[in-house]
C-alpha cells in the first residue's frame, strides 16, 4: 500500500515538473540564460561564481515569468493549434490562477535576484518582460511588425551579461545586443514558415509579408547578411574591451555563411525542409558564434 502511495506521490510530483518546465519553456530559458552567461563572460574582469549563479537563476526567473504570462495571453489561442494545445492551460493540467502566480513569483525572484548583481541588469530584466508580455504577445495577431518589436527583448540577454558583470551600458554590449537582434529574424521567420498553417488556426502573423513567398525569404536573407557582418565587428577594434581576433572572426564568418546558404537556399525552393534546415543552423549558429567569442577572449587574445 505505501509503495502504491509513494510512486502515485512520485508519479503527481514528476507531473507538476513537467507542467513548471512547460510553462516556463525551460528549453527555452536555459537558451537564453546560456546567452546571458555569455555576456557575462566577455565582459567580466574576474569571473566570480556567486554572480554566474545569481545571473543563472534571476535570469532563468525573468524568461520562465515571461512564457507563463504568453501562455496565459494566449490560452485561448493555444488551444486552436496542434503544437500548443496540450500546454498546461489549453488542456486544463493548470489554471489561469495558478499560471499567472508562478508567473508573478518568478518576476518578484528574477528581479530581486538580477538587483543583487546590479540595479541596470535588474532594470533590463523588467524591461523584457514589459517587453514582450505587453507588446510583442498582443501584437502577434494584429501585424507581422511583432516580431521586430519581440525582437528588442529577445536580444537583451547576450547584453545582459555583460551589464550583470560590469554594471555599465556602452558599445560592447550594445554590439552584444544588435548581433542577436538581428539574429532573431531569419530564426524567427524560418520557425514561422515552417509552423505558417498552424500559426494562422490561431490568428498569429509572424512571416514578414503574410506569406511564404520569396519576398520573405529575400527579407530573411538581407537580416542574415546584416547579423553576419555586425558578428565581426569586433575584430576591427572599435567596439571597446569587445574584442575579436582574426582567426575568431573567421570561424564566425564562415558559421554566418553557412546559415546564409541556408537562406538562399530557401528563397531557391520555398519549401518546409529548407526552411526548418534555415532554422536549425540558426540555432546552431547563435551557441557556437557565443562559444567561439568567450574562448576567444580566454585562449586566443591574451596570447596575441
Amino acid at each position: 500500500m505505501k509503495t502504491a502511495v509513494s510512486t502515485a506521490k512520485n508519479t503527481s510530483w514528476s507531473l507538476i515538473f513537467a507542467d513548471f518546465k512547460e510553462i516556463t519553456k525551460a528549453r527555452l530559458a536555459i537558451s537564453v540564460v546560456f546567452s546571458s552567461l555569455a555576456g557575462y563572460f566577455l565582459g567580466a574582469w574576474e569571473v566570480e561564481l556567486s554572480a554566474i549563479v545569481l545571473l543563472a537563476f534571476g535570469g532563468y526567473c525573468m524568461v520562465g515569468a515571461s512564457n507563463a504570462y504568453n501562455q496565459v495571453i494566449e490560452r485561448d489561442l493555444d488551444a486552436l493549434m496542434n503544437r500548443t494545445r496540450n500546454r498546461p492551460i489549453p488542456s486544463g493540467r493548470m489554471s489561469v490562477n495558478k499560471a499567472m502566480f508562478i508567473a508573478v513569483v518568478l518576476t518578484l525572484l528574477g528581479i530581486i535576484t538580477l538587483y543583487i548583481l546590479n540595479p541596470k541588469t535588474a532594470m533590463f530584466g523588467a524591461i523584457s518582460i514589459f517587453l514582450y508580455t505587453s507588446c510583442y504577445t498582443p501584437l502577434k495577431t494584429k501585424t507581422p511588425l511583432a516580431v521586430f518589436v519581440g525582437a528588442f527583448p529577445g536580444a537583451i540577454p547576450f547584453m545582459l551579461g555583460w551589464v550583470a558583470a560590469t554594471d555599465d551600458f556602452g558599445i560592447e554590449p550594445g554590439t552584444l545586443f544588435m548581433i542577436q537582434f538581428f539574429w532573431q529574424f531569419p530564426h524567427f521567420w524560418a520557425l514561422g514558415w515552417m509552423l505558417d498553417e498552424d500559426y494562422k488556426k490561431g490568428g498569429f502573423k509572424m512571416l514578414p509579408t503574410g506569406k511564404k513567398d520569396k519576398g520573405t525569404a529575400l527579407q530573411i536573407i538581407m537580416y542574415t547578411i546584416w547579423m553576419l557582418i555586425i558578428s565581426v565587428i569586433p575584430v576591427f577594434g572599435f567596439t571597446g574591451r569587445l574584442q575579436l581576433s582574426i582567426p575568431a572572426a573567421i570561424i564566425v564568418f564562415l558559421m554566418g555563411m553557412v546559415m546564409l546558404i541556408f537562406a538562399f537556399k530557401l528563397f531557391e525552393k520555398r519549401d518546409n525542409k529548407s526552411a526548418r534546415q534555415l532554422m536549425l543552423a540558426s540555432v546552431s549558429y547563435i551557441t557556437l558564434m557565443q562559444v567561439v567569442y568567450v574562448a576567444d577572449k580566454f585562449l586566443i587574445i591574451p596570447w596575441i
